[in-house]
């Protein structure tokens, strides 16, 4: 089964933030990727902005 496609994009963080969110990937053994991801949803939870319902988060199978 092929996996559901992603929209590639470009960011740019500080290299505070940039360590910062590597350390938590590491130690939540994830992909900077996916962590990346993860604190995104989590941000737009916690602002009542639903993602559609369907998307496979990082860590579910795709």
């Amino acid at each position: 089964m092929a996996a559901k496609p992603r929209k590639p994009f470009l960011m740019r963080a500080s290299p505070g933030v940039m360590a910062a969110v590597e350390r938590l990937a590491a130690a939540e053994l994830r992909s900077v990727n996916a962590q990346v991801e993860v604190l995104l949803r989590e941000a737009l939870l916690r602002r009542g902005i639903p993602t559609t319902g369907n998307d496979p988060g990082p860590d579910d199978p795709a």
